[in-house]
């Protein structure tokens, strides 16, 4: 047992770290190892890999994922501002990258292969381009006579345009809509919200016009019987089918049937075998650990922290119910992967970086720190 008279750096850390959010995100993580062993075998086997390559693999991942995050979760709001402001230069660099080099998957450039590793930079844009905003936001919110809402813009902007050249409508409209929050919570006008609610219905429209692929998978969900809905369609079956308990470990279908089952569909693979209980224990910890950081925020004197933990959880809840809704069929299908439980490498890392953050910013720090850094955002000023 860690004593609270300890002074050691992790001492520290373990008396003042919301350990109850640190404990839902490792329970995410461990549901992702059970559910990767239920619904991936069947994908590496029409494969041809070996029955738990994705399993190895996951649990590869989640090694450095966790590594991540905890040494993440030890820096103070300064060394995260630095941090992010690395991570998005790095991150930047390599999305535009992605335009010249990166692979081709279904008309799309978004990876970028390392010596046979895939790594798609977008993820790791994500949560850095957040926690840079909400400096930006704060930084307006302190001091009036700083453009840091044009600086905000731009940011916008900057990071955006690659995106929608690669093309990546999905990530595009995430950050946009984590962005106009967090604009929203630094006070901005009315006029501002019509604005931009206008520009980004204007830009909607747009990609459904422009790019082929959201024409047919905005088509798709408007008109269900005109075009090819099979992966949807089965996991509606799955859902319908499962009853409160499910079918039971390795007795579902859906696993053999749908090409995505350990990604973009793993929460249909939970509900067939486990059954609604258990999705309903997903939802609820996604909800707990969404709420939980908004609860944080919400009694945080320092603006950075206040927007940069809002935002974080806006971006991790916006993400999970953006799977969560594709599997129900709320919304057209978007190949984006549910947060520490689908398979996926980059996806694992950045997610454990973006909570590390998360976890970093939501510490319980002295009210003599959280005065000394608004003394030195009013030194600066």
């Amino acid at each position: 047992m860690i004593s609270r008279a300890e002074r050691t750096a992790f001492g520290e850390w373990w008396w003042t770290v919301d350990r109850l959010l640190l404990f839902a995100l490792f329970g995410l993580m461990l549901a992702g190892i059970v559910l990767s062993l239920a619904a991936s075998p069947a994908v590496a086997h029409r494969l041809g890999l070996d029955t738990f390559h994705f399993v190895n693999r996951q649990v590869f991942f989640l090694i450095p994922a966790t590594v991540v995050l905890i040494i993440t979760s030890f820096l103070s709001p300064r060394w995260i501002r630095r941090l992010a402001f690395a991570a998005f230069v790095v991150a930047l660099v390599m999305v535009v990258a992605t335009l010249f080099i990166g692979a081709e998957i279904k008309g799309a450039r978004r990876w970028l292969n390392f010596a046979g590793v895939g790594l798609q930079p977008s993820e790791f844009l994500k949560p850095a381009f957040v926690v840079l905003a909400a400096w930006l936001f704060a930084e307006s919110a302190k001091r009036p006579e700083m453009p840091a809402n044009i600086l905000a813009i731009l940011l916008l902007l900057a990071t955006v345009t690659p995106l929608v050249m690669q093309p990546d409508v999905g990530q595009t409209t995430l950050i946009t809509v984590v962005w106009a929050a967090l604009f929203f919570m630094a006070g901005m006008r009315w006029l501002w919200v019509f604005g931009l609610a206008g520009v980004g219905a204007a830009g909607l429209v747009g990609a459904y016009y422009t790019f082929g692929h959201v024409r047919r998978r905005i088509d798709k969900f408007l008109e269900p019987g005109t075009s090819d809905t099979f992966q949807v369609d089965v996991a509606i079956d799955a859902f319908q089918q499962a009853g409160w308990f499910g079918k039971g470990p390795g007795e579902g279908t859906v696993k053999r049937i749908i090409p995505d089952s350990h990604t973009d569909f793993i929460f249909a693979v939970a509900a067939e075998e486990f059954g609604v209980m258990l999705c309903l224990v997903i939802v609820a910890l996604f909800a707990f650990i969404v709420l939980r950081s908004l609860g944080h925020a919400y009694k945080d004197e320092d603006p950075f922290c206040r927007f940069a933990v809002a935002g974080l959880a806006m971006l991790f809840g916006l993400q999970s119910c953006i799977n969560l809704m594709v599997n129900l069929h709320l919304i057209p299908p978007k190949g984006m992967t549910l947060p520490f439980v689908s398979y996926g490498g980059s996806s694992l890392i950045a997610l454990a970086f973006g909570t590390g953050m998360l976890i970093a910013l939501t510490r319980r720090r002295p009210r003599a720190e959280t005065l000394a850094e608004l003394s030195h955002y009013q030194a600066r000023s």
